[in-house]
């Protein structure tokens, strides 16, 4: 590693040391403060490959990504308890800190998503919605706007949390799906998606991640979307690395990596059009690029990319319910 890269990591060793050592990481001036810091460090680009770090720093660096989920857990329960007080909720997501980079991040998902798709979600899930489902509010209010949306989330006191958001909401009252499950759970239902989003967080671990894809490639529709985020350069701090090689079972389409204060890495890939057997060979990714010059997605398609989707216009359905399931 050159120097820079150096610093880098001798940054943020130092703000682990410090934020392991929180009583608590829930919002106060000194949690703020800390993961502020530790953000805007990791979030410019950057060239460092995580994967060639020491054995410490990458030990240290998966203790991070576990501190940084329960953090934001933590965050986005304490903006949803401040959001219920109010009237009318979605009237006031711009009192959440990070609203502006789900609004980004929606819009970019949804633009390469419509690079791939000509016809209606009917049906949407996400995957580790937590107590304030943004991704899946923004998607709903501003782009997929008569799609219904399935929002998992193993910890029901979240999916409570979340449908207090909105079911006072006339339209996502009557589009808008929680089922407490944990996704390894949930089979034959995954074929009624035409696209399933899976949340940063949901596999925390390379190991965990891949028994997650392994398991969504197996239950979901042939042809039905994946979009899944990850992480590129010293964000990989921040969140998990998902790599195209790691996701069997998939056609990886595109993999997008911003470079602005959108954290997340985007990759978009489609289910198999045959179901996996003994003879099917794996996708060939050496052709894909991955964009990291902050342009406009660059996607390069395989066969199976050609295929028709969707488009956002379709019909409302059904009625606002909450699913208990034991997980």
């Amino acid at each position: 590693m050159g120097a820079h890269e150096d610093m880098l990591v001798t940054k943020v060793c130092e703000l682990y040391d410090k934020i392991s050592k929180l009583e608590s990481l829930s919002p106060s001036p000194e949690v703020n403060t800390l993961f502020t810091q530790l953000v805007s460090i990791c979030t410019p680009p950057s060239s460092i490959d995580v994967s060639k770090l020491s054995p410490k720093v990458q030990e240290i660096r998966a203790k991070l990504i576990r501190l940084c989920g329960e953090a934001e857990g933590l965050l986005e329960a304490h903006f949803s308890s401040i959001l219920a007080s109010f009237e009318s909720p979605m009237d006031h997501l711009h009192i959440f800190p990070y609203n502006s980079n789900y609004l980004k991040l929606s819009r970019l998902e949804f633009n390469i998503l419509s690079q791939y798709t000509s016809k209606t979600p009917k049906s949407l899930a996400f995957v580790g919605s937590g107590p304030l489902p943004l991704t899946s509010i923004t998607l709903a209010l501003n782009h997929l706007k008569f799609t219904n949306f399935h929002n998992y989330d193993i910890d029901t006191g979240a999916n409570s949390m979340a449908l207090g958001l909105v079911s006072s909401h006339p339209d996502l009252s009557k589009r808008m799906f929680f089922h407490n499950a944990n996704i390894m759970d949930v089979s034959h239902r995954l074929r009624d998606y035409d696209v399933v989003f899976l949340a940063a967080l949901v596999g925390m671990s390379t190991r965990e991640k891949a028994k997650v894809v392994k398991h969504l490639a197996k239950h979901m529709a042939p042809g039905a979307l994946l979009m899944l985020r990850s992480a590129h350069g010293s964000r990989a701090f921040l969140y998990p690395v998902v790599e195209p090689e790691e996701v069997h079972g998939f056609d990886v389409l595109s993999v997008y990596h911003p470079t602005d204060d959108v954290i997340n890495s985007v990759m978009v890939a489609r289910k198999h059009w045959t179901e996996p057997g003994p003879g099917l060979m794996p996708v060939d990714t050496s052709g894909l690029m991955a964009i990291d010059q902050g342009l406009s997605p660059i996607i390069l398609l395989n066969k199976c990319s050609e295929v028709q989707g969707f488009n956002p216009l379709g019909s409302m359905m059904e009625e606002i319910a909450v699913e208990e399931q034991a997980s």
